[in-house]
């Protein structure tokens, strides 16, 4: 990876990781349905105008069917849940319940596309989940039943990041990545904008809200996108997916520094079980082929 790729990384790590913090911070002003619908709206008038002046607004119309369907699973779905999430538990714990989208994400791809599993990526999966079930018992009777609905929308949230992969690797192929990026945040829009102007917020968000909004929207979402995108075709796919591991490092130090958020031993302990579990699932993690048999399930 050259040295500008790595600082591209780190900066879409910090991005993605504050989107955690800004939502936290936003939400109870907005509430979960019309911060969402504002961040991809957002996205969307900073993505469409450069995709124009690309000459590429025709992919979207030519394969608005499966990009509306990215811009649900991708956008739309979990950026409500994770917004609602927020409400209730810190924002370095949303997080780490998005590192784990490469495990479901795996298991997505097994079932549906047919990708066959080795047994490193058994282990990795069962690894990760059991890291995951570690945070949800640790942190499901703090908040009592919000606490525990939180947790079910991160994880929701996760399965439907989980889909898009898979979703878009089935229909997308070939599509040019800006064109899915752009599209699925106009698709998003069109999903929530209903939903936001009924549960619209009774009393006008401050100022400070607002500017948390929109640097949610057009920082965190927007340039973060083109980023992503940046590092796929300069870095390849499985650098860019790197920034999985970054984002929660990143976004526990966001909610230390502004929110005084701290992470408890089980929790941090968790976390580094779920990075084992997705170095391994996604084969980044590459230990002795003598200790693991590398035959296919």
């Amino acid at each position: 990876m050259r040295p500008r790729d790595l600082v591209e990384l780190l900066a879409l790590a910090a991005l993605w990781g504050a989107s955690f913090l800004f939502m936290r911070t936003a939400v109870p002003a907005f509430g979960p349905v019309a911060l969402s619908a504002l961040r991809v709206a957002g996205a969307a008038l900073l993505l469409v105008p450069l995709l124009a002046a690309r000459g590429q607004l025709g992919s979207i119309v030519a394969n608005w069917r499966p990009i509306f369907a990215v811009g649900v699973f991708n956008s739309a779905l979990p950026f409500l849940c994770f917004a609602y999430a927020t409400l209730t538990i810190d924002a370095g714990v949303a997080a780490i319940f998005n590192s784990a989208t490469p495990l479901f994400a795996a298991i997505v791809a097994r079932v549906w596309l047919g990708d066959r599993l080795t047994r490193l990526r058994v282990l990795g999966l069962v690894v990760g989940f059991a890291g995951v079930m570690w945070i949800v018992v640790d942190r499901a009777g703090l908040h009592g039943k919000a606490g525990l609905l939180a947790i079910v929308a991160s994880l929701a949230a996760t399965l439907c990041y989980a889909i898009s992969p898979s979703l878009t690797k089935r229909w997308l192929t070939g599509a040019p990545p800006l064109a899915v990026a752009a599209g699925s945040q106009v698709a998003a829009t069109l999903v929530l904008v209903a939903p936001a102007l009924w549960w619209w917020p009774q009393v006008m968000p401050s100022a400070t809200a607002w500017a948390m909004m929109a640097t949610l929207a057009f920082a965190c979402t927007g340039i973060a996108y083109l980023l992503y995108f940046r590092l796929i075709a300069n870095a390849g796919p499985q650098n860019a997916v790197s920034v999985t591991y970054l984002v929660p490092i990143f976004a526990v130090a966001w909610g230390a520094v502004f929110l005084h958020e701290r992470l408890s031993w089980p929790v941090a302990a968790g976390c580094g079980v779920v990075f084992l579990g997705t170095a391994l699932a996604t084969g980044l993690l590459r230990p002795d082929r003598s200790l693991i048999g590398s035959r296919t399930s």
